[in-house]
Order: C-alpha cells, then structure tokens, then sequence
C-alpha cells in the first residue's frame, strides 16, 4: 500500500474541477462542510451535488464492475473475478434480482447491448449472448472473436467493446506504466460484425475500459488513465515527498479517430513529455502529431466507466453530458478521484467545457466509503453506479 494523507481533495468544486493543471492539486479542506443533497437507507455518507440524491439499488454483488441496460430495461452487471454476468430487473428504484446471465468466462468484463444481443469482452475474446425466453439466462453465446486472436492478460487487461452499426471497436492498454508497444497492446481495433477485415484505428492508449458513441455522433468517446511515477526522474521515490507526480500527468476524456495517436507512452495529457523520452530525437515530432484531450481529469483520478445522458432525468442542462465514475487513486500521496464526475458539453459546439461532481465517495477525513466503476442511464434518466469494493450499485436521481 502506498502511504496518504488524509486531506479531502475531490470538493474544490470548482466548474472546472478537471481542466487545468491543478485539477486533483492538494489543497485544505473546507473550513466547513459544504452543501450536499440526500442519501438514502444503507448509502454511506457521500457528499452528493444539491438537489440530487443517491440511494441502494443494489446490494451484496461482490465485484460488481461493468454495466449495460438492454432495450426491455433489464441490467446487466459483469463481475471479471467470477467469471459472470448477472441479470436484474429494475423496479421502483431497486434492482431485482433475475438470474446469471453467462458463466465461465474468467476476466468477462466490457459490454454493449446492440442488435438484440449483450455484446462482451473477455481480455482475449469477443462475444455476443441473448436471452429468447425472458428469465435472464443466456439461451444463444456465439463467439465472435475467439482466444487466441487478440493479446490478453498482463497488466492494464480491460477490454472494451464499441458497436455500431457496422463495426466493433476494441483494444487492451498498456501491460505495464509507460511500456513502448511493438504488438497489438496500447492500441483500439475496428473489426466487421463478424469479427473479421481488422483495421488499425487509434494509437497511444493506455488503459482505456469503456468506448461509446457520444449521441447524434459517430464520435468515439474513452477515458483513458494517466500513467504513473512521472516524477521517478527527478529523484521521487514515492512517500510523502512527490510533489511533481502527485499531479501529473491528467487523466483523459478522448475521442478516437482513424490514425490518430494519442501520446502513450511518451506524450500524456497536456502535450508534455515524460522526462524518460525527453532526449528522444523524434520527442517534438511525437508531440506534434499527439492529439490532445478533449477533457482533462485530475491526475490519478482513474476514470473507469462513462456514460452519455440522453434522457432529462437529471435535468435539462444535463442532457448530451458525461458522466464518469473515477475509480480513485493510489499513485498519489493525496487520495484524489473516488466520485461521479460529470462533463459539461457545449450544446452547440458539442464539445466539453467544465467539469463539476455529482457524488464524492470519500470523506474529508480521507475515508474511502466506495470506489466507482462504472454508470448507465436507465429509462427513466436515473443513473446506476457500481462499485466493486463493496458490491454495491447506487442510484442518481433528482431530489
């Protein structure tokens, strides 16, 4: 474990919380506690965002991690440890146990209802799975892409899944911090529906663990993590004392195009090179062609899962933003991330502009109450967030 101190971070609630280089900087805690809306029965003390409220949806799911909802409003939750996803119903704010949807699919992680079928990832296959008679069970699995045809395992294994209407995206990050690729690692993929005429999309990744759509768009959207020990160079070793590292290099909010190069290993964030390439003969060339953020999030944040509000659930102003469950740090001294971040889009430009929280899910003392995985919006504009900590799902909605 790596030594904190115990200073709450994630309320500078500033609009702009994850922008500037001093997103996620150290800072004192509020001399009082600020607003926060209501929690309900067996939600741990969040600070949540005035005139919203979270409560249990759902409880005792141990290693609950990714999210999706298909279009008869049944949730699926995948839990990579077990090897399984899990079926509910939702129902006046609470999710009902269904059954097991699949199993036997050790490290099952990202998915996507599209087409009729839950589309999943394991790290080294691809898969789509449907359910013909209504009780939450897979009746139909077919391989998509089988193991054996895309690198898996190792370090950063997430594999997310991106349908359209006529491709697939995928990729895996990084196997170590800030390792130079010469396979198919740190890289996203575009393959036909049937798996096949693969082509190279985006470069530069490292550890990105869910891709969408942003809605209206055919934007490809991923929050990418920042790598780790950027001050190593300069003599930190970690401890209290890495003032340079605790605040670089930014997570990422990306969008993916075709040939574009996103900078890992050796440009992140704001365009400055780690100190490890700075003598690189190509370094400028590099961060030249790196395609910048189009959001920054705090360093060491850990932005997992995301999801786009095209419902008014929330509220009018929030519709066409993101928001982006951080599962929270451990490269920092400082405990930063740990929250429900939202995005704010320019309605017009249909790029971001602000950043704010809805839910912080660590205290001022530093406890850690719940580290966020991932969000999906249901029908009726509320937000479901898991947490594998403690196996719970949480509800957003409007107070």
């Amino acid at each position: 474990m790596k030594p904190v101190l115990p200073v709450f971070i994630g309320l500078s609630l500033i609009a702009s919380c994850g922008a500037g280089p001093s997103a996620g900087s150290p800072s004192s805690a509020p001399s009082s506690a600020p607003p926060t809306g209501e929690v309900g029965a067996g939600v741990p003390k969040f600070w949540v965002r005035p005139g919203y409220r979270v409560d249990l949806a759902g409880d005792k799911i141990s290693g609950a991690r990714f999210l999706e909802v298909d279009d008869k409003g049944i949730v699926y939750v995948s839990r990579p440890n077990q090897g399984d996803i899990l079926t509910f119903r939702y129902e006046n704010g609470k999710l009902k146990p269904l059954g097991t949807f699949i199993s036997g699919k050790s490290s099952v992680h990202g998915m996507q209802f599209a087409d009729g079928w839950l589309w999943y990832t394991t790290t080294g296959a691809i898969y789509k799975s449907r359910d013909k008679n209504g009780d939450g069970k897979s009746d139909e699995d077919v391989t998509v892409i089988a193991e054996g045809n895309l690198p898996r395992g190792g370090g950063h294994w997430w594999r997310p899944i991106l349908v359209t209407q006529d491709a697939i995206y995928t990729g895996i990050g990084d196997n170590g911090n800030i390792s130079e690729a010469k396979n198919e690692r740190e890289k996203l993929f575009r393959f036909d529906k049937q798996g096949g005429n693969k082509t190279l999309w985006s470069t530069g990744i490292r550890n990105t663990e869910k891709l969408r759509l942003r809605p209206g768009t055919n934007e490809i959207y991923g929050a990418d993590h920042g790598s780790d020990n950027f001050g190593g160079p300069l003599g930190e070793r970690g401890g209290a004392n890495q003032p340079v590292t605790n605040l670089n290099p930014p997570c990422e909010f990306n969008r993916y195009v075709q040939d574009g190069f996103y900078g890992h290993p050796y440009v992140p964030g704001y365009g400055v090179p780690r100190y490890e390439y700075k003598d690189r003969p190509d370094i400028l060339e590099l961060v030249a062609k790196t395609i910048l953020p189009e959001w920054n999030f705090g360093a060491h944040w850990a932005p997992n899962g995301f999801t786009f509000l095209t419902k008014n659930g929330l509220g009018d102003d929030l519709k066409g933003d993101a928001l982006v469950a951080m599962h929270g740090s451990w490269n920092s001294t400082v405990k930063v991330g740990y929250r429900i971040e939202r995005v704010m889009f320019d309605k017009a430009l249909g790029r971001p502009i602000g950043g704010q929280p809805m839910v912080m899910t660590i205290t001022q003392e530093g406890n850690v109450l719940a580290r966020p995985v991932d969000c999906v919006e249901l029908a009726d504009g509320s937000v479901l967030f898991s947490c594998d900590a403690t196996g719970k799902i949480f509800r957003i909605r409007k107070s």
